[in-house]
């Protein structure tokens, strides 16, 4: 049975597009700047043979509405599973929750989402007069979380970071600054990471991902009172610039996935921040292990504090993620399908226990 919700809005017809698109030839300019949107349908599909006991799965769909850069136009999904819409109470993220009962031979899920986004940029020398936070709002993006906390060595290692700062802007380029310095991306490190960034600080070991690098900044922001934010997501497109550690540069996508932050500074609302993807850059961008002063890392240092490259899907802000129906622990994110069988969670990162792929595809106007 297919189920629909929102997938199109009003007056959109869109045909799916052949191939991947075009990019522009390797070089060093990294400038995002708002521009046409882009839109995309991204099928996620899941299948468990013969799981031995009940088994349920949770598949976060695309729940992030930002007129300027990101709109989630809907999901449809089929599958022989018992579905339900869930959204997180304290995000809004969104999840496919499907259950089947034991004894169903093989599990199947297949769902459809569509997303619409394009480049996003600041200009930091040009304050405005952005809409302000709600007390709610700046309370959920400075508190602390599971592995991100605000106190001890967090607080610590931010105030000696700010010194003397006064603006909003110059604390957050400070931190961003020193993130980029200071860490690594690990390549050995499983999938995003984890953020613990707690574990990070003491051990002196500042290697990781995306998930850790970026939840870094965070962690350092919030403790110098910055309202700031994780967004998991997945690359859906290569790199318009050229950059092949930037992109997706493949229609399967299963791989990845990829957490992106944001500040909000007084005067300009929040801005894009990505430390992690300039550390990608120095380890990834072939030739690879390039220096911090090489023309590619130096473009794409200056262009991560204040925008990104649209090529990218947005699921959702949470953290601490429990998932319902479930028995096992929260999650620190959720970015990656999850699955249980007879109450026992899958590895969503071990292909030989939990297999899916996801696949995207750029939509034209019809």
């Amino acid at each position: 049975m297919l189920h629909r919700r929102d997938l199109l809005k009003a007056g959109m017809a869109a045909s799916v597009a052949m191939g991947l698109p075009r990019v522009a030839s390797a070089q060093t300019e990294f400038a995002p700047r708002p521009g046409e949107w882009r839109s995309f349908a991204v099928t996620s599909r899941i299948e468990i043979a013969r799981p031995n006991g009940k088994t349920q799965v949770w598949l976060p769909l695309p729940s992030v509405h930002e007129s300027d850069w990101f709109r989630s136009l809907g999901s449809e999904w089929r599958g022989n599973g018992f579905s339900t819409l869930v959204q997180e109470p304290s995000y809004g993220a969104q999840m496919l929750q499907v259950a089947w009962a034991d004894g169903t031979d093989n599990c199947v899920l297949e769902v459809v989402s569509t997303i619409a986004t394009r480049d996003r940029a600041v200009d930091l020398t040009k304050p405005g007069t952005p809409s302000p936070l709600s007390t709610a709002q700046r309370e959920l993006y400075t508190r602390a979380t599971d592995f991100i906390p605000v106190d001890g060595i967090v607080k610590q290692t931010s105030d000696k970071i700010v010194g003397g700062s006064q603006t909003d802007v110059e604390k957050a380029r400070a931190i961003y600054e020193w993130v980029v310095d200071h860490t690594f991306r690990a390549a050995e490190v499983r999938g995003c990471g984890v953020g613990d960034i707690v574990a990070m600080l003491q051990s002196g070991n500042l290697g990781g991902k995306c998930a850790d690098i970026n939840a870094l900044y965070v962690g350092l922001a919030r403790a110098a009172g910055l309202p700031a934010r994780d967004i998991y997501g997945i690359r859906v497109a290569p790199s318009r610039f050229g950059y092949k550690s930037l992109g997706a540069n493949s229609a399967n996508i299963s791989k990845a996935q990829h957490c992106r932050s944001e500040v909000y500074l007084a005067g300009f609302g929040w801005v894009a921040i990505d430390p992690a993807d300039v550390r990608k850059v120095v380890l990834e961008e072939p030739p690879a292990h390039l220096s911090l002063d090489d023309a590619k890392v130096v473009a794409a240092r200056s262009a991560l504090f204040g925008a990104w490259e649209g090529n990218w899907l947005a699921y959702n802000f949470a953290h601490d993620v429990a998932l319902p129906g479930s028995t096992g622990p929260e999650l620190a994110f959720l970015m990656y399908p999850q699955a249980e069988i007879a109450d026992q969670r899958l590895d969503c990162l071990n292909a030989d226990t939990f297999r899916y792929t996801i696949a995207a595809k750029e939509l034209t106007p019809a």
